[in-house]
């Protein structure tokens, strides 16, 4: 929902898929330049795991990620269709799989496609900023690939490239506050979702929903994460979904009957979005219950449903996280060392902090 804000921010994932498939045969091409063996089969292997990454994303991406499949991460759908493919394929995905898993003697190659530096962070910073116009997120991808060596097996950074790893991180934590947790974005995210609850709600009892055959399926289906992944129905389903199944059918909801569904359709179609507000501290429970008390007298709905309109929630931003796949830094001594600890900035070390921010969101017009 990013083009609410920046409308720029129309590219896709496909886009991103292949841009991170490219940086991959370029740092691919650098670390063999620097005489460390990569066969034709990993390179090929590698390849696909990076193509393939994000292939479990289904509709508005993480907006909808726990709301159409309750609870199942996208990785996991990807691992289920890349396993799918490899026996129409009679297992020639099966290295890419291992490499996709972190399950890799090489811990390089998996590093390559997820880690703290991974290409998947690579290209989506730059591939964002470009298309938003947000400055702040350009990286110099090209120069960090440059510096990219293996030690142990280990994917590190030449000490060179240390202020470019610095700019990584910075750029990463800035695109997160001033493009994804935006506060217009997380009010499309959190309107849409409501959406997707309601509708869920009215289809699970009974109520006669416009929707595409695949978005049907996860209407009326409350399906579980060990039903999700034992049953091939759910799967090719999932598969045929993307964002216009979505819209298509919030346009016609508009007039549902359903003064809720039709509420909150009408909201998102006329951009008349949640008012939110983001802070540090917990929402004042009384000035919460107010806002639900005025929205509920104003629209006209009783004390239950009035949560599809006034609620709180928290976002978490994290741009470095030391204990998952640290960042070395390959010193002049062959030693290594983590950026957060190379660094001689001071604010480096507070990015392994998760930050977190509690949100209220309720209608403009209260």
């Amino acid at each position: 929902m990013t083009h609410l804000v920046y409308p720029g921010a129309l590219h896709t994932r496909f886009h991103h898929a292949i841009g991170a498939m490219h940086l991959m045969s370029l740092a691919i091409e650098v670390l063999r330049g620097k005489g460390h063996e990569i066969t034709a089969a990993e390179e090929e292997a590698a390849t696909i795991a990076i193509l393939l990454h994000d292939i479990g994303h289904g509709p508005f991406s993480h907006a909808l990620e726990h709301t159409l499949v309750n609870g199942i991460k996208h990785e996991d759908i990807s691992m289920m269709m890349m396993e799918k493919l490899n026996v129409e394929f009679e297992g020639r995905l099966t290295l890419a799989i291992n490499i996709f898993k972190g399950d890799y003697a090489k811990t390089f190659l998996p590093q390559l496609v997820s880690s703290q530096l991974d290409l998947d962070r690579m290209d989506y910073l730059n591939r964002d900023s470009f298309f938003t116009g947000v400055s702040e997120g350009v990286i110099s991808f090209d120069r960090i690939i440059k510096m990219f060596n293996v030690l142990d097996n280990q994917l590190v950074i030449e000490e060179k490239g240390i202020y470019s790893i610095e700019k990584f991180l910075i750029a990463r934590r800035l695109m997160y506050w001033q493009v994804y947790l935006h506060k217009t974005v997380i009010a499309g995210e959190m309107l849409l979702v409501k959406i997707l609850e309601r509708a869920k709600y009215l289809a699970g009892n009974g109520e006669v929903l416009f929707a595409t055959p695949a978005l049907q399926h996860f209407l009326k289906n409350e399906i579980t994460e060990s039903e999700f992944f034992t049953s091939d129905v759910h799967l090719l389903q999932f598969s045929k979904l993307d964002d216009q199944d979505i819209f298509a059918s919030v346009k016609v909801w508009v007039d549902h009957p359903d003064r809720i569904l039709s509420a909150l359709c009408g909201m998102l179609t006329q951009r008349n979005l949640y008012k939110v507000e983001i802070s540090n501290e917990v929402p004042n429970k009384n000035r919460v219950n107010d806002l639900r008390e005025r929205t509920a007298a104003f629209l006209k709905v009783n004390k239950t449903d009035v949560c599809y309109f006034v609620f709180t929630d928290m976002i978490r931003n994290r741009a470095y996280n030391a204990g998952r796949g640290n960042i070395n830094i390959l010193l002049k001594s062959n030693t290594i060392i983590d950026i957060a600890k190379a660094s001689d900035l001071s604010n480096l070390e507070s990015l392994d902090k998760t930050v977190k921010k509690h949100i209220l969101c309720y209608p403009r017009i209260i």
